[in-house]
């Protein structure tokens, strides 16, 4: 399928966290319409089966696709794990999909040899070890020390970042000796940019801090730009849909993508009624 410059660019996650995404490309690329899609019928991933992450997946990406989206990016890193392979395979030359995982391993892999890296996440994303083993078949000697900070994004959703509760928090769990003199920190979760300020006053700017959302921002760009697909000047219209409405979810969108946004309800099974 051939597409426009014009066509859209499809982002999922299963919730809020990836409109952290959504925001870095609507900034960096603020001529490019995005189309939001937010599982929140069946979040949190990091704790449902591969094969159920798949399949909600296929459904979402169908749904972008009938949207005419020209880039899929899969904002969320257990959906980038379980499902980006078969996704790529699943839709072929339909769009070009982006996964929040491997712009960060190149990151890492060509920039940081040599030096002390460490990695925050999910239980899901520290336990599937993926991007310690992807960094290693790039660069055999560098070691990733993953630290699960489960808490984190529970207390972001929640709302509390840039207060005394998240200060406390994040200073226990990067004060682990695990992460003891680290050079670099992954943040590998879409939630986290939220709190990269406060990881960054943590260890007073004196080390690397690397958060997807910027890190898979300069990835899609390069591939627009490549493929010749940026758009022209423009003022999109963006579209933001969940698979289950809560008017808490859409009043912490706003925390999340920086300024008010509408929601639309689309549930992706009937059962989801």
């Amino acid at each position: 399928m051939s597409h426009r410059p014009s066509s859209p660019i499809g982002v999922f996650d299963s919730g809020i966290g990836g409109l952290t995404v959504a925001h870095a490309i609507h900034q960096q690329l603020p001529n490019e319409q995005i189309i939001y899609f937010g599982d929140t019928a069946h979040l949190p991933y990091g704790d449902k089966s591969e094969a159920a992450i798949q399949a909600y997946s296929i459904k979402i990406v169908d749904l972008l696709l009938e949207k005419g989206c020209k880039v899929i990016v899969i904002a969320c890193n257990s959906a980038s794990s379980a499902a980006y392979e078969l996704l790529k395979e699943y839709v072929g030359r339909q769009a070009h999909i982006i996964n929040v995982i491997d712009p960060m391993v190149e990151l890492v892999a060509s920039t940081l040899a040599g030096k002390k890296v460490g990695l925050i996440g999910t239980k899901r994303t520290v336990q599937s070890g993926i991007y310690a083993r992807k960094i290693k078949e790039i660069n055999p000697k560098q070691d990733i020390y993953s630290l699960a900070t489960p808490l984190l994004a529970p207390m972001i959703e929640e709302g509390f970042f840039n207060s005394q509760i998240s200060h406390e928090i994040i200073a226990n769990y990067l004060s682990d000796q695990l992460l003891n003199s680290i050079d670099a920190l992954i943040l590998a979760c879409t939630h986290y940019p939220l709190i990269h300020k406060e990881i960054n006053d943590f260890y007073k700017n004196k080390i690397i801090t690397l958060d997807s959302a910027s890190v898979v921002t300069k990835k899609l760009s390069s591939y627009l730009s490549e493929q010749n697909l940026m758009n022209a000047p423009a003022k999109p219209v963006h579209h933001f849909m969940v698979s289950d409405f809560t008017e808490s979810f859409e009043a912490s969108t706003r925390i999340f993508f920086g300024h008010e946004v509408k929601l639309e309800w689309y549930p992706l099974w009937k059962q989801d009624l």
